[in-house]
This record gives C-alpha cells, sequence and structure tokens, in this order.
C-alpha cells in the first residue's frame, strides 16, 4: 500500500512539474528585433505560403512579363515603370499615384509593395492585426483591404473607377472579394496571395455569358459581363475580347468572320472607339451576311495583346484563348 502511494505521489508531482513547465512555456515570447525590410525575398522566413503565392503570381512578373516588356518597349516607355516596379503605396500616399522605385525592379509589385510603411505611420508592416513581437512589427491599416490600395496602379486605366460606377460597392463586394478570396473561404486562413485575374482562365469564362437565337429570320447573339465587378476587358488597354463566327463544320482561319470587338483604346488611338463592356451590361449583336439555312458557330477569344490578332486576316484557333462557344441554328 505504501508503495503505491509514493508510485502515485511521484506521477502527480511528475504531472505538475510538467504542468508548470507547460504554462512557463506559454507566456509571451520575447519580442523579436525589428528589421528593415529591403527586399520581398526577406518575407520567405515567416510567410512560406504566402510568398510562394505571391512568387507565381502576375504582382511577382510584372517586370519581366515579355507581353509587358514588348508593349512597353523595354521600358523605354518609363511611364509603365510606375506600377510594374513600384515604391510602397503607403510611401507615396493612400489615393496618389504610385512612383517608380530604382532598387530591386525585378521583384515586380511585391510585398514590400503594399505592405511597408512609413514612419510617420509607425514604420513596420500594415496588417490586419497588431502584433510587436515579430521583426516586421505588423500594424493594423484599415486601408491595406480598400480599393483605393489597389487603385494607387489598377486605376491607371480606369477599373477602380468602372468598380465605383457599377452596383458592385452596394453589394459589398470590392476587389478583394474576387481576387484575394480567403483561402478556402475560411477568414482564419488567410488571403490568398495568387491575385487571380485576366491570366486566369476560369474567372475570365466566369466574367461573362455568350448566348445565341435564330429569331425573326436573323441570327442574333448576346454577350452579358455577369461577374466582373468593373468593365470586360479591364485595366491593361492591350487587352481585348473578340466576337467572331463561322459556318457549322468550316475550318481554319479563313473561316473565321470577325463580328465585334471589347477593348479601351489607348490615348494616341484618336480613331478608336472604347467597346468595354460595362458591369452587369448586355451587347447585342446580329450577325451578318450568313448563308441562309445555315448553322453558325459564335465564339469569343480572349487576347492580352490586341496587336498580335488582325480582325482582318485573323487567326484566332492558333493567336487568342477561346472562352466561350455557341452554335445557332435556324
Amino acid at each position: 500500500m505504501k508503495t503505491l502511494r509514493a508510485v502515485l505521489t511521484l506521477v502527480t508531482l511528475a504531472l505538475l512539474g510538467w504542468f508548470l513547465f507547460a504554462l512557463a512555456g506559454s507566456g509571451p515570447k520575447a519580442a523579436a528585433d525589428p528589421r528593415a525590410f529591403s527586399s520581398s525575398q526577406q518575407c520567405r522566413e515567416c510567410h512560406a505560403q504566402v510568398f510562394a503565392e505571391w512568387e507565381g503570381s502576375q504582382h511577382a512578373k510584372t517586370w519581366g512579363n515579355p507581353a509587358v516588356r514588348m508593349l512597353s518597349n523595354d521600358f523605354a516607355n518609363q511611364d509603365c515603370i510606375d506600377c510594374h516596379a513600384p515604391r510602397p503605396v503607403f510611401v507615396t500616399g493612400i489615393g496618389n499615384r504610385v512612383l517608380p522605385r530604382e532598387e530591386r525592379r525585378v521583384e515586380g509589385v511585391d510585398c514590400i509593395s503594399c505592405h511597408q510603411l512609413p514612419d510617420s505611420l509607425g514604420g513596420g508592416m500594415a496588417a490586419t492585426f497588431d502584433d510587436k513581437s515579430p521583426a516586421c512589427r505588423p500594424t493594423v491599416q484599415r486601408d491595406l483591404s480598400s480599393p483605393e490600395l489597389c487603385a494607387a496602379c489598377h486605376n491607371q486605366h480606369k477599373t477602380v473607377d468602372q468598380w465605383k460606377e457599377s452596383d458592385w460597392p452596394a453589394k459589398g463586394q470590392d476587389c478583394l472579394a474576387c481576387h484575394m478570396k480567403y483561402r478556402n473561404d475560411d477568414p482564419n486562413q488567410g488571403r490568398d496571395h495568387r491575385f487571380l485575374g485576366g491570366y486566369h482562365t476560369p474567372m475570365l469564362k466566369e466574367a461573362v455569358e455568350l448566348r445565341g437565337r435564330f429569331e425573326g429570320g436573323a441570327y442574333k447573339v448576346e454577350l452579358e459581363n455577369v461577374r466582373a465587378g468593373h468593365s470586360f476587358p479591364t485595366d491593361e488597354r492591350s487587352r481585348a475580347a473578340d466576337l467572331f463566327w463561322r459556318v457549322t463544320g468550316t475550318t481554319g482561319a479563313a473561316a473565321w468572320h470577325h463580328l465585334y470587338r471589347f477593348r479601351d483604346p489607348y490615348r494616341f488611338e484618336t480613331d478608336v472607339q472604347s467597346t468595354l463592356l460595362l458591369a452587369g451590361k448586355t451587347q447585342a449583336l446580329e450577325v451578318p451576311d450568313v448563308p441562309p439555312g445555315s448553322a453558325i458557330e459564335v465564339a469569343l477569344f480572349y487576347k492580352r495583346s490586341p496587336y498580335w490578332l488582325d480582325p482582318e486576316h485573323p487567326d484566332p484557333d492558333a493567336e487568342a484563348l477561346l472562352l466561350h462557344q455557341i452554335e445557332i441554328r435556324p
């Protein structure tokens, strides 16, 4: 009996010691020394998942993207540098156009571009929580989640203005709701930093709905902007969406006939009208010159550079991304 009591006493003391040790270990951790962050590579140490998402995103490729290099004349057009290698948005000021940076341009739109705070705002990094223990000293900044932060770059082509003029703000749907969703729809898992958009085919397909019918002897087509919270296409004026048609069963580039282009022209294209499809709007068209009694295919192709697709001599199958295709029969 005495032996059993002794064993129980030892077990109790051991458990008590383990509990006290665990309790001591769960106390406040020593704060790391603050660091000056000069590259997004430093963020990888603590934020591996976020860094991996960003590294595969278009934000990380804004400097090296071959299409950007071509359209900017290898950045001889220096206005393009502002948004493709910007200084921190909080440094230039929310609501202001960003300014170009001189260093580490190869990192494009990086962690520092969106998160670094100036000394006037306490330094450290903008976040959705306050914590003085990490080296980056995260500090709550409501503007980090605001469309105005995105507008510093993405409103150069009026995308944020398009959103403001739509009914999406009234529905409580902002930039982050579509382009930085919560991982697995769980706020506790943080936001996805892949920044899915114009390079993400499923999102492009979901943005618009293509419909067609034969009515009153005419082939009628409609394209509706159903899911984009801004015009379609948007952001880069190099982007375009084209509707083509051909008689069912025909093939080859010559079989396609151009029907309509959706695009916003550059400033120097004074003879080109804007044909963007506004949020929630529908473009109705009638297909001309269809051989009587023919069934036709209508297709929507998407281009990130319209100069690579001449509507007069098109080859959309080879040069563009097919988003939707329907058939209309008389």
